[in-house]
């Protein structure tokens, strides 16, 4: 119950409180009430202790408060799993309290980065590592540490790459020879000279190395980083600085006063110095709010604020009217915009650069956040920057980057997540296993192979479905067929093949052990997931959603075209809106090129009252996450307090030829994901492998609210 995702996904009873209480929430409690522990825990959710269950879910702290009734006796680790159900964002708190509780505060306190001691420990036969990690680069530390240690002079750098072996080796040799330091950087990147660097480092006498001698490495975390050197090694490693305060003191910290007062128009170059150092600051820290805050986690450093401020000094120094067009390009397109891959980021990323440099910034009543916190001061001594930048909160909420609160939610909900599938990897794997796992693996073989069918009719599809000039919908169903049948052949003959091997009829290949563990995990197994559809469903729900997306077929094979069209049902969803495109180009002779989609909300109809339209499809089943629709309005809306998601209405999908733009200032264009991970690859039909299409959805409100605010459309959830 704490590491995997529920093993069943039809609770007992009905959510007593569906107003307040998640369904994925009230599914995990179901699931805890079956062990002996918490029998009867679902059935609890009435009368006095619901509202005591509910003033536990609105707390700050939920996992510091008491208990209600029999369930006072839990101990820490039990409340932690109840934790786990019902405010999976708190966890970490409530495990991080379980240890300190068991085994002193001490094991939740990170240790301080104390470079002296590792090497006051350490040999001249003993590597020592630097395990990097993102926007941390621990190089200035070492230097200044070689020269208090008195080896500045006697340090051998060199970064590692193509061609670089056997320059790195003769530096050991001499090194151990001498009695010199040696930094090896960036071993990740010569994979193919690191079994070298093991029959070297395994080579090393006591006898023949000189006792001042010392290798020192650094690498990103590799697989192919040879595991007997990291065995011995001492492991080091320097988190980077986290927090916006942190990150602006940091760079203000390199600064001086002449640094300050160093360009002919002082005021606009303190004042648009300090954007770019909150810019920078905001590009680094929104990557902890994963896909809200960036799709793609990019390695933005401080070499790209260096740029920046050099060419604001240059233009400001050089030009009497400040060309804002051009530093906006540089800071967006080249500087930080040379990192960015994905074109919903790069949205993103043009949005931010024109909040932080703008003309606007020069202005006292300019703020860069609603809270009216953060702005570019009127500082003109560089103490007082820094006293301005100590008045900001080490925990900036979300509004500081233009997120809604509930993306604190995501952000500690997705880090507890992380935190149980990296236990749950921890899991023995080994291919023997116990009799119950054993059995259980068999039970749940044999019941996937009752519910999923072998292939659904592609016969009857073809027949009842012929090619047809004017009905592209056609050939999409019978590519959906297809697509389907291909991966449940894949399904079938796997599972057909782990019962024979778990039975001991056929030997277990690696393959069918990771099926089996995966199962046994309530984990869709690798060998399935690379035949389906995306999807971040563990397996109970998928098989679900598996289900109802073959039912969505079949009663569209069975029942004719559909009035509308479950979204999220489709294999191949690009296949199905060309094909509603095409149908209206060739009813009336248009080039398909020249047609396009309008969007109509239809919040005024239920996917049961719809009636099917003339031209184009209309498409339910969507989710909204960091917005939500506005009945009453009928314009897209901030989301509720802690509900990040919300069921989108129905939408039309009108073609219209030649249709002109709409009016930027009246509507969002918001992106349609298939899975909430947002990021994507392109395939080879020229199609993002998660991207659907943009949505233009109606709002009172302007288009960069909703960029930083990271407002998308989902076909599917997590659960």
């Amino acid at each position: 119950s704490l590491l995997g995702a529920p093993p069943s996904v039809q609770p007992r009873h009905e959510n007593p409180a569906e107003q307040w209480l998640p369904s994925n929430a009230w599914i995990e409690i179901s699931n805890l009430a079956k062990l002996s522990a918490f029998a009867d825990l679902d059935a609890s959710f009435t009368g006095e202790m619901l509202v005591d269950f509910k003033r536990i879910y609105d707390s700050p702290n939920p996992q510091d408060e008491e208990m209600p009734g029999e369930w006072a006796k839990w101990s820490m680790f039990q409340r932690t799993l109840f934790m786990r159900a019902l405010r999976p964002d708190k966890c970490v708190q409530a495990i991080m309290k379980t240890v300190a509780e068991a085994q002193g505060e001490r094991f939740i306190e990170a240790p301080p980065f104390d470079l002296g001691a590792v090497y006051a420990d350490s040999t001249a036969t003993i590597p020592l590592i630097f395990v990097l990690s993102t926007g941390a680069d621990p190089t200035a530390i070492f230097l200044k540490f070689a020269d208090e240690q008195g080896f500045g002079k006697k340090l051998d750098t060199i970064s590692l790459g193509q061609g670089q072996g056997p320059l790195a080796e003769k530096l050991m040799s001499d090194g151990q020879e001498r009695g010199s330091w040696v930094l090896l950087q960036n071993c990740h990147l010569a994979v193919s000279w690191l079994p070298t660097l093991e029959r070297m480092v395994d080579q090393f006498d006591p006898e023949l190395v000189h006792r001042d001698f010392r290798l020192w490495l650094t690498s990103m975390p590799s697989k192919d980083f040879p595991v007997s050197v990291l065995q011995d090694g001492a492991k080091m490693v320097n988190e980077p600085p986290k927090g916006l305060r942190t990150n602006i003191m940091g760079s203000y910290l390199t600064f001086d006063q002449a640094y300050l007062d160093g360009c002919p128009k002082l005021q606009h170059w303190r004042k648009l110095l300090f954007g770019l150092c909150f810019l920078h600051a905001i590009v680094q820290d929104r990557r902890k709010f994963g896909p809200l805050g960036w799709n793609i986690m990019y390695e933005f450093a401080t070499g790209d604020l260096d740029m920046c401020t050099q060419q604001l000094h240059l233009f400001l120094s050089d030009y009497e009217e400040i060309p804002w067009a051009v530093l906006q390009f540089l800071e967006a397109e080249i500087n930080y915009g040379g990192r960015v891959t994905d074109d919903k980021d790069r949205r993103l990323l043009n949005t931010l650069v024109r909040t932080y440099t703008c003309p606007e910034v020069m202005n006292k009543d300019y703020k860069f956040s609603e809270s009216g916190m953060y702005f570019s001061p009127d500082c003109e001594q560089h103490e007082e920057f820094l006293e301005f930048i100590r008045t900001f909160p080490l925990s900036p909420g979300p509004e500081a980057f233009g997120l809604h609160d509930n993306a604190d939610i995501t952000c500690a909900q997705n880090e507890t997540f992380a935190l149980m599938e990296d236990l749950l990897e921890c899991q023995p794997k080994s291919a023997s296993g116990g009799g119950d796992r054993d059995q259980e693996i068999l039970n749940l073989a044999n019941d996937i192979l009752k519910r999923i069918p072998a292939k659904l009719d592609l016969i009857k599809a073809q027949e009842q479905y012929p090619t047809d000039y004017h009905e592209s919908m056609n050939t999409v169903l019978t590519q959906e067929v297809i697509r389907f049948n291909n991966m449940l052949r894949v399904v079938n003959s796997t599972l057909k093949n782990l019962i024979k091997a778990v039975k001991g009829i056929v030997a277990m290949s690696g393959e069918l052990d990771a099926i089996g563990t995966a199962l046994f995990n309530n984990a869709v197994p690798g060998s399935w997931a690379s035949k389906a559809y995306p999807s971040l469903k563990p397996l109970a729900p998928w098989l679900i959603d598996l289900e109802m997306r073959l039912e969505f077929v079949n009663k569209w094979i069975n029942d004719g075209h559909p009035n509308c069209y479950w979204i999220s049902g489709f294999f191949f969803p690009p296949a199905f809106l060309t094909g509603a495109l095409q149908n209206y180009a060739r009813k009336n002779q248009y080039a398909i090129d020249r047609v396009s989609f309008q969007h109509v909300f239809r919040d005024d109809i239920t996917k049961d009252s719809a009636e099917k339209p003339d031209d184009g499809v209309i498409i339910y089943g969507m989710f909204m996450e960091a917005c939500r629709w506005d009945y009453e309005t009928h314009l897209l809306a901030d989301p509720n307090p802690k509900e990040l998601f919300s069921d989108a209405p129905l939408v039309w999908l009108k073609p219209i030829y030649e249709r002109q733009p709409a009016d930027p200032t009246t509507i969002y264009e918001a992106p349609l994901y298939k899975t909430l991970v947002r990021a994507g690859t392109l395939s080879t039909t020229g199609h993002s492998t998660n991207f659907v299409l943009m949505l233009e959805v109606p709002t009172d409100k302007p288009q960069a609210f909703w960029i930083k605010r990271a407002s998308a459309l989902f076909c599917a959830l997590k659960y």
